[in-house]
């Protein structure tokens, strides 16, 4: 391909909404260009790479048996009704009205739909087991579209359906998609790790995130040191340790004024204490009331599990005026002693001897404070793992800390859906039986995004050569006829054998070609001169190479021959 016949409108300039490194450098070296909040345009060289990871899925879907269908993005309202998610997602969903004011939304998952297929056409043991997937746009109205394509209102998901006939099936299906995700992150030269999950609005059991490993990612992990123990910090079991929280006195509740000191930090260099003898205490509200949850001063409150304790499918942390409400106080000073509604204590902050919390009262909080003698409250388990803490899978081991970006998410539904909806088969002893599913999807277009967040530098992207737009990056230097003789010759013969070639034919100085192919990231830049071509070489320089000197002479009539090994060898062959 030439340049100048491709659109790659490469800039200077980050847009001003652009803070994480892929959005900048995806809009930058003109992969995409936005449409709207969290819509974007994939241009000739982004929807290549996009191409390039829907390939690499679509194959081991394949690989792995499931088939390709495709469902339709406009679904009518009913489906979600019958299971409860119309009401669930909130306003998540883009929610439409036909003409006739009909209820329709446009598809964030198909779970129902997929459903709807099995139980209209799947009737047998006999049939199963089945794994259905599709690569196609879905649609979620993020209240806070951001990154690039990292968190977007519209984009490109696979997500793969399986059928079996009990509980085992379901899981020996979860162990094929499972391996089949772990040729795909493979392949596709990623560095990850597969953790423990939160099912969240999906439901189900057993569920795990692949999470592709960067500084820059929005999800928290944790993993051990000693074994192979890793999980979201949402889903991540933490072992209780009464830490050095002190030893009971007897002494009883104390009041102390503490002016302008609301924060955890302010109120342990006030009063001389650490902060695992504090009662950090926070006002959530879960299914409209307010509630109180208790984590020691060190800890933090795991939403999710503090949801799951409560019986909600969500919490939310209270704003000033619905704290002051409910405590009298002004936000810092919230306390469970006389706090006048529900209490939920971590089973750490539980063991805490002699706390100090606030007092429910501004300016003041109160010292000696402890479980069940001055307050009561239902205990349990729900402040986030962190580094440092022991590993609840073996008894030597502790974990770290990580942070990743979410590439796919595997989950074993069980009957959530078919139960909900009569999806049912009958079995060898001729008795009706609900199908048991499996969930698994992988954010397409954001893989895009998250393979730069991890392979880039400070002049642009480094693609893996798996998912490169193309193999080599072919740079011509002056007009010289017979530098475009030997550039043509050498594209073609390239392009004979396979290998993509993108030839920068533009009339341009040597450094702003240089400097595009750099941003653009392409893994083989080859470049040919009058200069080269008089002592019959050509210079090749990988763009994974740190040193933007440090290149190496082939001779011309190697060149073809040495790309293309260079090429192959470098595309990860698919794990057996």
């Amino acid at each position: 391909m030439l340049f100048t016949r491709s659109l790659i409108p490469t800039t200077k300039e980050a847009p001003a909404d652009a803070t994480n490194d892929s959005h900048i450098l995806l809009s930058r070296a003109g992969y995409i260009r936005k449409v709207g909040a969290g819509i974007y345009d994939f241009l000739p060289l982004g929807y290549r790479v996009l191409r390039k990871v829907e390939g690499i899925v679509r194959g081991e879907m394949d690989r792995a048996g499931a088939l390709e269908i495709l469902m339709p993005a406009l679904l009518p309202g009913e489906y979600f009704k019958e299971t409860g998610r119309w009401d669930l997602y909130g306003p998540t969903l883009f929610r439409i009205k036909d003409r006739k004011g009909g209820d329709y939304h446009l598809g964030p998952t198909h779970e129902e739909i997929v459903t709807d297929i099995a139980r209209r056409e799947l009737r047998s043991y006999r049939e199963l087991p089945k794994v259905l997937y599709q690569v196609q746009v879905k649609f979620r109205d993020e209240p806070r579209p951001r990154g690039g394509l990292l968190r977007c209102r519209e984009f490109v998901m696979k997500d793969a359906y399986s059928f079996d006939a009990d509980e085992a099936g379901a899981k020996a299906s979860y162990e094929v998609m499972r391996k089949a995700y772990v040729r795909i992150f493979d392949r596709m030269g990623l560095t990850y790790r597969m953790v423990q999950a939160d099912p969240g609005a999906i439901g189900g059991s057993t569920s795990a995130e692949f999470q592709v490993l960067v500084d820059s990612g929005e999800d928290l992990i944790v993993a051990c040191d000693r074994c192979d123990y890793a999980a979201n910090v949402e889903a991540a079991i933490v072992k209780v340790s009464t830490g050095a929280a002190g030893t009971p006195t007897g002494e009883p509740i104390a009041r102390v004024h503490t002016p302008g000191h609301g924060s955890i930090d302010d109120v342990t260099r006030f009063l001389g204490v650490g902060k695992d003898a504090m009662l950090k205490s926070l006002v959530y509200l879960a299914g409209g009331a307010a509630v109180l949850a208790i984590v020691r001063g060190d800890h933090d409150v795991n939403e999710v599990r503090l949801a799951r304790a409560l019986g909600v499918d969500e919490v939310f942390l209270a704003g000033e005026a619905d704290v002051e409400k409910a405590t009298g106080a002004k936000v810092g000073f919230a306390g469970p002693v006389g706090f006048k509604g529900k209490i939920v204590v971590d089973r750490a902050a539980s063991l805490v001897p002699a706390g100090v919390t606030g007092a429910n009262e501004t300016d003041h909080h109160l010292k000696n404070v402890r479980f069940e003698r001055d307050y009561q409250a239902t205990v349990a388990d729900f402040r986030l793992a962190t580094t440092g803490d022991a590993c609840p899978n073996c008894d030597a081991g502790h974990l770290t800390g990580y942070r990743g970006i979410e590439a796919g998410h595997i989950f074993i539904l069980g009957t959530k859906y078919s139960q909900a909806m009569g999806a049912t088969y009958i079995d060898e002893k001729q008795q009706q039986c609900t199908l048991v599913m499996g969930c698994y999807g992988i954010g397409v277009s954001r893989l895009v995004a998250t393979t730069i967040e991890q392979h880039h530098d400070d002049n642009g992207i480094r693609w893996p050569m798996a998912l490169a737009p193309y193999h080599v990056h072919l740079v011509t230097i002056g007009a010289d006829a017979a530098v475009t003789t030997a550039a043509r010759e050498l594209h073609d013969a390239l392009e004979g054998q396979g290998i993509e070639v993108l030839w920068d034919d533009r009339d341009e100085r040597p450094g702003v070609k240089f400097k595009d192919a750099d941003l653009i990231g392409i893994p083989l830049r080859v470049t040919i001169g009058a200069k080269g071509l008089a002592t019959g070489n050509i210079e090749l320089k990988p763009r994974s190479e740190a040193d933007p000197k440090k290149a190496e002479l082939v001779p011309l009539a190697d060149a073809a021959r040495v790309l293309a090994e260079r090429v192959r060898a470098a595309l990860v062959a698919s794990p057996t």
